[in-house]
């Protein structure tokens, strides 16, 4: 994997199609969310709507964090402590911090 900025790291991880296709349409959806926010500044829509459409980029955003970390937990984190790697429990608590600042 290239170092492509300060949060990445080497590893990688297998995700099965089923994960992979659920992440991707969430993204998708929240991408066309975006793009919906930017061409309502471009057409100087109410403050509040624009609001609207922003919080619920928010809601999507927050639930792809929580199905990615679910996974993440079931997968990644669980077959590190089977193997007897104790530090992706630091790992886990260090990203959980991360994403409720």
């Amino acid at each position: 994997m290239a170092d492509c900025c300060e949060y990445c790291t080497a590893k990688s991880k297998h995700r099965e199609k089923n994960e992979s296709t659920d992440l991707l349409n969430r993204l998708s959806r929240i991408e066309g969310q975006v793009r919906g926010v930017k061409r309502m500044v471009e057409e100087d829509a109410y403050c509040v709507d624009i609001l609207t459409q922003v919080s619920a980029i928010t809601a999507a955003l927050n639930s792809f964090n929580r199905v990615l970390l679910a996974n993440h937990i079931k997968t990644c984190v669980a077959d590190n402590i089977r193997a007897g790697n104790d530090e992706v429990i630091d790992e886990l608590v260090k990203t959980v911090q991360k994403m409720t600042k």
